[in-house]
């Protein structure tokens, strides 16, 4: 059965999101419907509110507000040039002039994999640095490479390259596991390893590396040390 796509001009006049925007205001809009009102229009698979909701869903709470690689959410939403370049545009926009960033603490597996947990959503590999200063205070969340359906591509310069850019002092390694269950494979093992050795090298510390799947996570740390 042909999957039906919800049009804006299907929904009741009130339920329009620049209509609710005009007559109630903008704090009557849920942020999906704010990011509506931006992207104007959706896709061929998917209404501009189904995929507004599905961007802040998957993306939006976190990793959008520092992502500034309109490539990167193009491969990873599936969406065209002009709505990554709107979305990046938008969220950098409200840090630069509206919000003072709240300090993201991450001293523990579990703080992390609450700050990440809905990247399990995601339908393809995503490999995602946070660059932390000497307190553990997240300096920069950075996507570092997205790869196939269950396989990330990834070198250690691209690690550490932000990491030396934003003069961190340690990074956590984090990467979902599309088919949900977070064990790790010889592979995440052995590549965590190597960027293990790099760190050494680079006196940057690789704290932990967390692998997210659906509603559990694994830490590497914790895993290799059993």
């Amino acid at each position: 059965m042909e999957k039906t796509i919800l049009k804006i001009k299907d929904l009741p006049h009130d339920e329009k999101p620049r209509e609710k925007l005009r007559k109630f205001g903008p704090q009557a809009l849920k942020n999906f419907e704010l990011l509506a009102v931006i992207l104007g229009r959706g896709t061929k698979k998917e209404g501009v509110l189904e995929l507004s909701r599905r961007l802040m869903k998957q993306y939006g709470k976190q990793a959008a507000f520092h992502e500034g690689d309109v490539d990167n959410l193009m491969r990873l939403f599936n969406i065209s040039f002009v709505q990554a370049c709107q979305v990046v545009a938008c969220f950098e926009l409200g840090r630069r002039l509206f919000s003072k960033e709240r300090e993201i603490f991450l001293r523990s597996p579990e703080e992390v994999f609450e700050y990440v947990k809905e990247m399990f959503l995601l339908k393809k590999e995503c490999l995602r640095g946070l660059y932390l200063d000497t307190r553990n205070k997240l300096i920069k969340d950075e996507i570092i490479s997205i790869g196939t359906l269950d396989r990330s591509i990834s070198h250690p310069r691209e690690i550490f390259f932000p990491a030396v850019l934003y003069s961190a002092a340690s990074i956590i390694l984090v990467h979902n596991h599309p088919s949900g269950d977070p064990t790790p494979s010889p592979e995440d093992i052995e590549f965590t390893k190597r960027i293990k050795e790099a760190s050494r090298i680079m006196d940057i510390e690789l704290l932990d590396h967390i692998i997210v799947g659906n509603g559990r996570f694994v830490s590497l740390a914790r895993w290799m040390r059993k």
